[in-house]
């Protein structure tokens, strides 16, 4: 793509700016979201993990939300139980795309995170994967990013490769229509 930039960019302190933001309503969902971490990082994609509490920190959450893509944010993954609204308020505050992350809960399992996070109304999009599915919003984003980063595409495209080759490998050899056919017509 025109315009992309093939080096990531260095804070003053010489440290590589985070490009997606992990963010948690409390430290008990980082158990769930430190699986989105690990696979941001497996696949070199900057990320920072905070506490940011849609009720508790509301000022925060507003701040974070307003400065993150002057930060170097372009994608957040935000994980909540319970009422969830954390990733819908992300969402309401900022124009870069917002993962959510149902975080599962003690008495309803993480449904109701579930169905808090997944119907947002018209206008304020929030994508949401799976209840507890924080590699798959690791790997969204990485996704999201791809269009834009040469080297992160490839290690996503290495990345589906390995596991395509793991699962066959876990596998015998299939038999194909021709070999099915000519077995039934032995018998």
């Amino acid at each position: 793509m025109g315009g992309s930039r093939e080096r990531l960019s260095r804070n003053g302190k010489g440290r590589i700016r985070p490009l997606v933001g992990v963010l948690g309503g409390s430290k008990s969902d980082f158990p769930i979201l430190e699986k989105a971490v690990a696979v941001l990082t497996d696949l070199g994609v900057p990320n920072e993990l905070l506490v940011v509490s849609a009720h508790r920190t509301p000022d925060r959450l507003f701040a974070y939300a307003e400065q993150a893509a002057s930060r170097g944010i372009e994608v957040i993954i935000a994980g909540a139980g319970g009422a969830a609204h954390l990733p819908g308020m992300l969402a309401a505050k900022t124009h870069l795309p917002v993962i959510g992350v149902p975080i599962p809960t003690e008495h309803l399992g993480g449904l109701d995170s579930l169905l808090s996070i997944v119907q947002m109304p018209r206008g304020v999009p929030v994508a949401t994967v799976a209840i507890g599915g924080a590699e798959n919003a690791g790997l969204l984003a990485a996704q999201i990013l791809a269009g834009r980063y040469p080297a992160i595409r490839q290690r996503l495209q290495r990345f589906r490769a390995e596991q395509t080759r793991a699962v066959l490998a876990s596998q015998g050899p299939l038999s194909t229509p021709s070999t099915r056919t000519a077995k039934t017509r032995k018998t």
